[in-house]
């Protein structure tokens, strides 16, 4: 009986115990009750979902990630804004982007940061999960864009999950 009351995601549990928090009108007991079973009953639920639990090794540095991420969104969007509104013609490019990271999660988030950043998106990942294709609107060297993912996205991740 209490080997079920576990958590079997517990960093997804405080997430979403989190979230709901915030999406609450204020803090109550009833909100933190509601909080608390929706924290164990969705991870309950999706637990076949998961093929394997994430393995984070350093998740202090996913709030400084998360900012990063944001703050790139910010940038961009208003890059993004500037190109379409000026007369200069964008260079679309496709970019096989190499992958270094391997856990499917990380390589997850990886894609969809790529996707939320205006300007980019995710199109495509190679079957042995080695390359990443990506459209982007303006790309003037692919190296260049290659580097930034690397340096700004993929090394953090890399960092975080192993």
């Amino acid at each position: 009986m209490l080997d079920r009351l576990n958590f079997p995601q517990p960093w997804l549990s405080l997430i979403l115990f989190l979230t709901w928090q915030v999406l609450s009108e204020g803090v109550s007991g009833g909100s933190v009750v509601l909080g608390l079973i929706l924290a164990w009953v969705i991870p309950q639920l999706t637990q076949s979902f998961w093929p394997e639990r994430p393995r984070f090794r350093k998740p202090w540095l996913m709030p400084g990630y998360l900012l990063k991420v944001v703050w790139d969104i910010t940038i961009a969007s208003f890059v993004v804004a500037r190109l379409i509104l000026s007369t200069r013609k964008p260079k679309p490019a496709f970019i096989s982007y190499p992958l270094h990271l391997q856990h499917p999660l990380a390589i997850s988030i990886l894609a969809s940061t790529v996707s939320l950043t205006p300007g980019t998106v995710s199109a495509d990942i190679s079957d042995d999960q080695k390359l990443l294709l990506i459209h982007a609107l303006n790309a003037g060297d692919d190296n260049e864009v290659i580097e930034e993912i690397y340096n700004r996205y993929e090394k953090p991740l890399m960092e975080m999950f192993s």
